[in-house]
């Protein structure tokens, strides 16, 4: 791979590290000091460049905010007992974003340019990775487009971003969820599996009435019939049931695939569990829950890693999990995943990229 771009920096004068409580940090709320910045203009990225993280200006005719062409990406740092930083999976998030980026009609970014300018973000900003079990470095890479036109067609400028927040947790404690059958976030042939910023937007209603209700998030069913499972609003979900893994699959364009959903199905095979990849039937789960054979019930994500499941109401009928013990496997692949994400013990994946 290239990696020989020249990225020009100006780093800033004012930095915002000594004001930061690193043992209070709410999710998304911190941001580390600099940002990584392309340009996308005459049909070619460059401009490369780090600076001082700032508002952007923006022409009020800009074709993203009418037309909500954008995408974005997220994904982690740490670091290890030795000080060195660990980044985990960063290629599968460049190949998606390319993938988003395609759906909606944004130019490919190129893999040495997304590699080179994290790595030095990275670099400049490294005493903003925290140095502790539970916390890390969030990375928020996006594209958006840039031309001022109200005119409905693909922008022919974009601007591609990096900037990152220390984080601890994202969520606190184990979350309720409620399997929702009235509204939808993604339909067969749409934009589901994109990390499109839209997708998100039309999820906020639902997942805002639910919170009324008081759920934490949603579990979302297929657009046509809302019969079938497929994710949450910020995690692919499984379920362990009896003694079977069963999470949606990639066979439709609904799901995101999610790199700590793949993350977790190879360890889970590795430690013998049964898996199968299929739309479970909200009627299935229900029955389960009634009989109590749903032994767990678990998201995975970037952010979330992996969120512990408490409740599930299914058809207004709220149903309290099992209280899951150490051992259970959810325990176990977090403990596994964050041994490789933070270094503890061998990545036999090639997982990690060490800086």
């Amino acid at each position: 791979m290239n990696t020989t771009i020249e990225i020009q920096i100006n780093q800033t004068s004012d930095s915002k590290l000594s004001q930061t409580d690193f043992d209070n940090l709410q999710f998304g709320q911190t941001i580390s000091d600099h940002m990584f910045v392309a340009d996308f203009k005459d049909g070619e990225w460059g401009e490369f460049r780090i600076e001082p993280y700032a508002p952007l200006t923006l022409n009020p005719a800009n074709s993203t905010l009418h037309y909500g062409q954008s995408v974005f990406e997220g994904m982690k740092a740490y670091k290890n007992k030795d000080g060195e930083t660990l980044i985990f999976r960063p290629e599968e998030n460049q190949k998606r974003l390319n993938d988003s980026a395609q759906r909606m009609c944004i130019p490919e970014l190129p893999e040495e340019i997304f590699m080179s300018g994290l790595k030095k973000l990275l670099e400049v900003d490294n005493a903003w990775i925290p140095n502790k079990d539970g916390y890390s470095l969030y990375i928020r890479p996006f594209i958006f487009a840039t031309d001022d036109f109200l005119g409905i067609r693909p922008s022919s400028n974009y601007k591609f971003i990096i900037f990152t927040c220390p984080v601890g947790h994202y969520y606190a404690k184990p979350v309720k969820v409620k399997v929702e059958t009235k509204y939808s976030r993604a339909a067969e042939g749409g934009t589901g599996y994109a990390k499109a910023a839209g997708n998100y937007a039309g999820s906020l209603y639902p997942a805002l009435l639910a919170q009324k209700e008081g759920y934490d998030q949603l579990l979302w069913t297929d657009a046509k019939s809302h019969q079938f499972i497929e994710e949450s609003g910020t995690m692919n979900i499984m379920f362990i049931i009896n003694d079977t893994l069963i999470t949606a699959p990639l066979t439709t364009s609904t799901i995101l695939a999610g790199i700590t959903r793949e993350s977790v199905l190879i360890l889970a095979k590795e430690m013998g569990l049964n898996v199968e990849e299929r739309f479970l039937r909200v009627a299935e789960l229900e029955e389960a829950l009634e009989k109590g054979s749903v032994v767990e019930a678990f998201g995975t994500g970037t952010a979330a890693t992996i969120a512990h499941i408490s409740l599930i109401s299914v058809n207004g009928k709220d149903f309290t999990l099992p209280e899951k013990p150490s051992d259970s496997f959810s325990y176990n692949v977090l403990e596994e995943l964050d041994a490789i994400k933070y270094g503890k013990k061998e990545d036999p994946y090639g997982w990690i990229t060490k800086l």
